[in-house]
């Protein structure tokens, strides 16, 4: 079992929670599509696109929404960078909004903040290795916290 599975609900954030009793929930094989990521897109300009696109904003405007706050409603990472407010140093649950592999600047990631450490920050997401888990990313790609 993640550290991310072992949070629990006093110390987590409402959207943490949420996302939390997600984990594990994966892109399916071509040729199928995982209906609760169908879903999670459903939340923003993706509605009606399957698991096979990017997902991790959609994600994060789903549980945004099962706790009753409003997302960005946008598909885009990045379009977190102007959503809540601005945080100078990361907080349990936080949004991270990070580049994306590329550097192509529109693209991007973005994922709940766990902890960091003196390379990494790890997050929990959707669309992470085509899943709903923790995974650690360098910490230069980190663009931004946010907080509602």
């Amino acid at each position: 079992m993640s550290e991310a599975s072992q949070a629990t609900d006093a110390n987590a954030p409402a959207w943490l929670s949420v996302a939390l009793k997600e984990q594990g929930i994966k892109r399916y094989d071509a040729g199928q599509c995982n209906p609760r990521i169908a879903e999670y897109n459903n939340c923003t300009q993706l509605a009606g696109y399957d698991d096979k696109i990017a997902w991790c904003s959609s994600f994060l405007n789903w549980c945004m929404e099962q706790s009753g706050i409003r997302g960005t409603g946008s598909a885009l990472a990045r379009s977190w960078l102007t959503w809540g407010q601005p945080l100078e140093k990361p907080r349990y649950g936080c949004i991270a909004v990070l580049t994306a592999d590329d550097a192509v600047d529109w693209k991007g990631h973005v994922g709940l903040f766990l902890r960091i450490d003196a390379k990494h920050v790890y997050l929990f997401g959707g669309n992470q290795l085509q899943e709903v888990r923790e995974l650690e990313y360098p910490r230069h790609r980190v663009l931004a916290y946010r907080w509602p």
